[in-house]
């Protein structure tokens, strides 16, 4: 598969129906959940923007299974409600399929904050990292990474400004948000690295922080 920028190709079934999301230069987009499985069993519920005109054809009703290509995006939420990065896939194709099950990401970026590596309590190396990766109208997406293991500690030592091709799948956690006395239950997305291509480490050699 051509490696691009962003490209996100996701095979999963909607999973609940589809609310207008806002309108730009007169072409409305409306928002729906994909749920996408893992090979554990557990499931990736994702958020997809799919613009939609008079001219082309209803989104699929709940329960559809699809096949969605498009790239995935990133804004800041401002509104204090909620995450404060908010990633979504914006949908450039819909289709159904009766293909297995897909979930892969592909990016070409540069790293624009020091990565942070550490271990978890069950002893496991994983790195987070920040992607910027450009779009037209000299914008950008800030996509937020992790690796685990060997690729943790290869990208522990990357430096800000490095460019980086990575394939990966995107993802969803739950965790809990303590605000003051209350407690929400907030969803993080993030792509978990799977490979990495032509990376060359140039920072000089880091003691790890453990």
């Amino acid at each position: 598969m051509e490696q691009k920028e962003n490209r996100v190709v996701l095979r999963g079934t909607i999973v609940g129906e589809a609310e207008f999301s806002h309108r730009v230069h007169g072409i409305a987009f409306y928002r729906f959940p994909l749920s996408v499985p893992r090979l554990s069993g557990r499931e990736d519920r994702l958020n997809i923007l799919l613009a939609h005109t008079p001219e082309e054809p209803l989104i699929p009703p709940e329960g559809t299974f699809v096949q969605i290509e498009g790239e995935v995006r990133s804004f800041n939420n401002r509104s204090g409600i909620g995450s404060r990065l908010v990633i979504t896939v914006l949908a450039r194709s819909l289709t159904e399929s009766q293909e297995d099950p897909c979930n892969l990401v592909q990016l070409r970026g540069v790293l624009c904050k020091p990565p942070i590596l550490r271990r978890t309590p069950l002893g496991r190396d994983i790195c987070d990292l920040l992607l910027a990766v450009n779009r037209r109208y000299r914008r950008a997406d800030y996509l937020p990474c992790i690796a685990w293991g060997s690729l943790a500690l290869r990208c522990g030592q990357l430096c800000v400004g490095e460019a980086l091709h990575l394939d990966g799948r995107l993802q969803s956690r739950t965790y809990l948000k303590s605000l003051g006395e209350i407690t929400q239950e907030r969803t993080a997305f993030e792509i978990s690295i799977t490979s990495l291509e032509d990376i060359e480490v140039r920072c000089p050699a880091q003691a790890l922080p453990y």
